[in-house]
């Protein structure tokens, strides 16, 4: 026997060889409205039983964030962490509208502020091996933030060398991408064509390859992966772009013929890597110095890697369209978020988070990113949604941001997943700081 509920926002189903009952029922449900606060509404119940389990769920009414009116703007900035929500950019306002107000002068390459880049990451990263050589047990976390903090600053190289804003070499850039990756264990050409997508369809649903938000057929496939996805989406979020690291980047078959000679090159030398210097750590420093120099770092590192991307891009107001709907200014500035966080993290990060200039024009080097992040706030403040680095914006994200509905753009997994597997993120709820 099979009972199912079909409605707008997702199917969810039933099946079972035993003998069952099923139905649906109105009820008075909790959930969250266009401001992220928790109401009272009439819901429609999807309940099946059978003699050893029940499943139950339940469907909200949608309704769209409006952003429009700038009092529900504030509120809604308080509500979810932001110091601004910007409004909607008008349909007729171009990308190169928004280009063409930016000065010439900040795509223009400086190979001393280059060099630089790769000095200050090389002494960090160095002065934080250091730190953990010598540090006592109790210390170890702080030089493992450090670390992880500075070798993020690698990415960020490597990042802008994708995006032939570090040199004007070409070659020069291939090989400082590929060695500045290195530690990382990421290969460069596969992340650097993934990445180009993420650049060209930026909040488009399917096509952009940072992350976007669960597709409801996704979620109710099996009770296995919905459980994995709730784990991924809640408590391990910030370290979700491991799963995204080995999902994209070794498959030769996600790659165009024309790209696979240089994915094979890039996956040699990750390999290779591994093959050497891994083994070399090991020999100095046994199992025990592995974890100690290499992985407890690199997970540091991949916090950022998470927070950075879901900061950026994720927000209950912020929209993943189709390609049909999608619109590219409204993608890059409306779409993109800028977040301050302590200024050492963005020195060792090189300014990675200030993110908005850097979707408007790849082509900007990390060291122009403030001052075209400024000229953006001069000419298109208004528009702009900015933030300081807070808990209340990350328990937003991570206990909110879940599954993909056209009108609220975000269903929460608590509000429709069977009550005994939306643990996880009840627990968020209660244990995450509201500090904002």
């Amino acid at each position: 026997m099979a009972c199912a509920l079909s409605t707008p926002i997702l199917r969810l189903e039933a099946t079972s060889s035993r003998r069952a009952s099923c139905g649906t029922r109105l009820e008075i449900c909790r959930g969250l409205d266009f401001l992220g606060a928790r109401r009272k509404y009439p819901c429609q119940i999807l309940s099946y039983k059978n003699p050893s389990y029940v499943v139950r769920a339940m469907v909200l009414p949608a309704s769209r964030p409006i952003l429009d009116n700038e009092e529900e703007r504030k509120q809604m900035s308080e509500r979810y962490g932001f110091t601004q929500i910007g409004e909607p950019l008008p349909d007729n306002i171009m990308l190169k509208d928004i280009m063409d107000t930016l000065p010439k002068m900040l795509f223009e390459i400086d190979d001393m502020k280059a060099w630089r880049s790769i000095l200050i990451s090389v002494t960090s990263y160095a002065l934080g091996i250091l730190m953990i050589a010598k540090a006592p047990w109790y210390l170890l976390p702080l030089a493992w933030a450090w670390t992880g903090t500075a070798v993020t600053g690698f990415f960020v190289i490597g990042h802008d060398c994708a995006h032939k804003s570090f040199s004007r070499n070409k070659l020069v850039e291939d090989i400082v991408g590929t060695l500045a990756f290195l530690p990382l264990v990421y290969p460069f050409e596969p992340w650097r064509f993934k990445h180009d997508r993420h650049h060209a369809k930026t909040n488009m649903l399917s096509e952009d390859t940072a992350w976007h938000p669960v597709w409801p057929e996704e979620f109710n496939s099996s009770p296995l992966l919905r459980k994995a996805i709730i784990f991924g989406y809640g408590p391990f979020r910030p370290w979700m772009s491991i799963a995204h690291w080995l999902i994209w980047h070794f498959d030769l078959k996600k790659f165009r013929p024309s790209e696979v000679g240089r994915v094979k090159i890039s996956l040699a030398c990750v390999f290779a890597f591994m093959a050497i210097g891994w083994p070399l750590i090991v020999y100095k420093a046994g199992i025990i110095g592995w974890i100690k120099f290499w992985l407890m770092p690199w997970l540091g590192y991949h916090f950022w890697m998470s927070t950075f991307t879901m900061v950026h891009h994720t927000a209950p107001h912020i929209p993943f369209k189709t390609s049909e709907e999608w619109n590219a200014a409204q993608a890059q500035l409306n779409g993109t978020v800028h977040c301050n966080y302590p200024r050492w993290i963005e020195i060792l990060c090189h300014d990675i988070n200030v993110h908005i200039p850097h979707h408007i024009s790849s082509r900007i080097p990390s060291y122009n990113l403030r001052a075209a992040h400024k000229s953006l706030q001069e000419n298109w403040g208004k528009y702009l949604t900015e933030a300081n680095w807070n808990w209340r914006l990350m328990k937003t994200i991570m206990t909110t941001c879940h599954v993909y509905d056209k009108e609220r753009y975000y269903v929460p997994f608590d509000d429709i997943a069977p009550e005994n597997e939306s643990y996880p993120i009840k627990f968020l709820q209660k244990a995450m700081p509201d500090y904002a």
